[in-house]
């Protein structure tokens, strides 16, 4: 049996397992089965704690619910790192990822603050398969209207995003526009899709379809690429709040050296033992 930790950060939810000591051996397979909400643990991402190699408190594997193992997840580095500030008694640690090191640090009862580095607007970089002005465009997708699709943007926050702006998040067809974007041929490693309504001058609404995962209830990475690209159109300032379906993020793109700073709650909900091998043979 495996242990693991079942965390959340405003509904975007984790099965964490702690691999630094003994390895757990999670591949797409395993991925899928653990996330499996009907067979499985049931989680949006699954995470894994192993040893990092540059003095960082860990390097953080993610792997999205279709067993596709990905960079970065900002929910997911707010939980980690509340998980390990407790282990180690300390109010700032480093985690390393595949898109690079997030310092993270508390920020009140039960909020985390991770520094999420540089966002990355040049199109080679988010990676599109072709040249656009990633701070607006419009995306042209096979079977649905211009008016959801003619102010895209594209930022990368160490995994891609698509950032839509529209009139109101709540007639945005999710469940059926957001695969279609996430598959893209301009997004050759498939990407994120976020849809964002300007809520006030320091306020976005947004919903998202994750790549790998379907709708969640918040995405991390998501609401720093929409903040990002809100603030690059002079739609908010360079600190703002981002409502998601799940609750609010705080938002700053700091002037000092561009790096951008997300601030929110980590949860964690419950823990348990897994039989990793029997989730696989039943799914």
């Amino acid at each position: 049996m495996t242990s693991f930790l079942k965390m959340h950060g405003l509904g975007n939810d984790f099965a964490v397992f702690d691999g630094r000591v003994f390895p757990v051996p999670v591949n797409a397979a395993v991925a899928r089965a653990i996330a499996d909400r009907k067979r499985g643990i049931g989680c949006d991402q699954v995470i894994v704690m192993e040893k990092a190699q540059n003095g960082a408190a860990a390097f953080m594997r993610i792997f999205n619910a279709d067993g596709s193992e990905v960079e970065s997840c900002g929910n997911a580095a707010r939980c980690v790192a509340w998980l390990l500030m407790a282990e180690h008694e300390k109010d700032q640690i480093d985690i390393t990822t595949a898109a690079g090191t997030l310092s993270c640090s508390t920020a009140g009862e039960g909020e985390i603050s991770v520094d999420m580095g540089l966002p990355k607007l040049d199109w080679r970089e988010i990676p599109m398969s072709q040249a656009v002005d990633t701070a607006s465009f419009v995306l042209p997708v096979t079977g649905f209207g211009g008016e959801y699709l003619k102010s895209a943007a594209a930022v990368s926050m160490g995994n891609p995003h698509c950032v839509l702006f529209v009139d109101d998040t709540r007639t945005i067809p999710l469940r059926e526009l957001g695969p279609a974007i996430e598959n893209h041929p301009w997004f050759p490693s498939r990407t994120n899709v976020e849809f964002v309504t300007q809520a006030g001058r320091d306020h976005l609404q947004m919903r998202v379809w994750e790549r790998g995962a379907g709708v969640t209830l918040a995405c991390g990475t998501g609401a720093c690429a929409a903040a990002v690209a809100a603030a690059v159109r002079g739609v908010t300032a360079r600190k703002t709040t981002v409502t998601l379906d799940g609750g609010d993020l705080q938002i700053e793109w700091r002037e000092s050296d561009d790096h951008v700073v997300m601030t929110g709650p980590a949860r964690f909900s419950f823990a348990g033992e897994a039989d990793l091998g029997a989730l696989v043979r039943q799914s």
